[in-house]
């Protein structure tokens, strides 16, 4: 059984913690200043119009910068906010017109009309303003319950490994993106998915769906590590069979399996991703998961490889890490155009604990491309369960 680990609560993490309609609704709030703040910035800026009025005696021209008081409320305001601030430029404006006679009185009526006209305008605009931000706290419920089902909150703990890490989508505003991960606890022991889908946009979340959920359903179908990738290959076969048929281009998906139980050495078939780094005693290195006469073809293109793909075996001691990660990371460049040095970053980080691992290699990452994302970032740290009953 996987089960979400009570370290942290999955809301802190980067991966799936995401955000539902009722967070949406407070970020919404948040955004909009309360009415006590909206009246006095209001008043404020009509006594300082007032005051220069009188020191500089240009009443037409000072009192129309009020006018465009309510163009700024309707970016910030709710509609009623607006409309209030539209009422009291209108007030400011005209009724000195009604009260007064003199050569100012017709321009006064004419800058009387043009807040009428202006205010009404900015309520309007408040109103759609205000109706795009609730489809959009729609579509990020929407997003965040679908993310929810194809990636798990992390951490993940089973009965051998706690997986954490963390994943944030290069559009933050889509939740979603073409990077893949999943836990599985089966018969044979724990399974272990990580995986970039080729491209971006909706056609790749759709061919992310379709590998997470052939990995699931196969993971506790499959009695071995091969068969499972086979189950996969045959999943984006048929998805891309289908993009086809729709006049889509067909797309490759980059992936890792790991199989963990109770022994010491761990299984891993390798589909042109990117190895695992094995961090253990202040050392760090990959783990060399193909050999000199294996190729190392992603899913989708198993057609074009002369062998079948392989289980490899290494290592797994009790104490040590197993760093995975997509090309975000390998393939994020600073501002130079330099690529990030992986490898070199953890050997010079051999103090880096376990549960600080992603996170600090993530703080690390920003630092280098100086805070510029280039694709969706994924990092999995899987350790030993330290709670496993032997």
């Amino acid at each position: 059984m996987v089960r979400p680990s009570r370290a942290v609560p999955p809301s802190a993490r980067g991966g799936a913690g995401g955000t539902d309609g009722g967070e949406g609704d407070e970020v919404t709030a948040l955004r909009t200043p309360s009415t006590r703040t909206v009246v006095w910035t209001t008043v404020g800026s009509t006594a300082v119009a007032l005051a220069l009025v009188l020191l500089t005696s240009t009443e037409v021209l000072l009192l129309g910068l009020l006018v465009f008081l309510p163009a700024f409320a309707a970016a910030l305001c709710t509609p009623r906010q607006t409309a209030l601030v539209s009422a009291w430029v209108c007030a400011v404006v005209i009724v000195p017109a009604i009260l007064q006679s003199g050569e100012t009185v017709g321009n006064r009526v004419v800058l009387g009309l043009f807040a009428v006209a202006f205010g009404a305008l900015a309520v309007q605009g408040a109103r759609m303003r205000v109706a795009r931000e609730e489809a959009l706290v729609s579509l990020r419920s929407t997003a965040a319950a679908m993310q929810r089902q194809i990636l798990r909150p992390l951490p993940l703990l089973t009965d051998d490994v706690l997986v954490d890490g963390l994943y944030e989508p290069l559009q933050q505003d889509k939740l979603v993106g073409g990077d893949i991960y999943d836990v599985a606890a089966t018969p044979w022991g724990t399974r272990v998915l990580i995986g970039d889908v080729q491209g971006k946009g909706l056609a790749a979340i759709g061919m992310a769906i379709e590998v997470v959920g052939a990995f699931r359903e196969a993971a506790h179908r499959e009695a071995t590590m091969t068969s499972l990738v086979d189950a996969l290959e045959a999943a984006v076969v048929r998805h891309n069979a289908d993009a086809g048929g729709r006049g889509e281009p067909e797309r490759f998906v980059t992936a890792l399996v790991l199989g963990v139980d109770g022994g010491l050495d761990t299984q891993v078939v390798a589909c042109g991703h990117i190895p695992p780094y094995l961090l253990h005693d202040g050392s760090a290195g990959t783990v060399d998961t193909v050999g000199a006469d294996d190729e190392h073809v992603p899913l989708g293109l198993a057609d074009l490889a002369a062998e079948p793909r392989r289980v490899t075996w290494f290592a797994f001691p009790a104490g040590a890490t197993l760093l995975l990660c997509t090309d975000g990371v390998t393939e994020a460049r600073s501002p130079d155009g330099a690529f990030y040095p992986l490898e070199s970053r953890l050997a010079d980080r051999p103090d880096i604990t376990a549960d600080r691992l992603t996170d600090t290699l993530a703080d690390d990452i920003r630092a280098f491309t100086e805070g510029t994302q280039q694709d969706d970032l994924a990092i999995l740290a899987v350790r030993r369960n330290p709670h496993r009953a032997e």
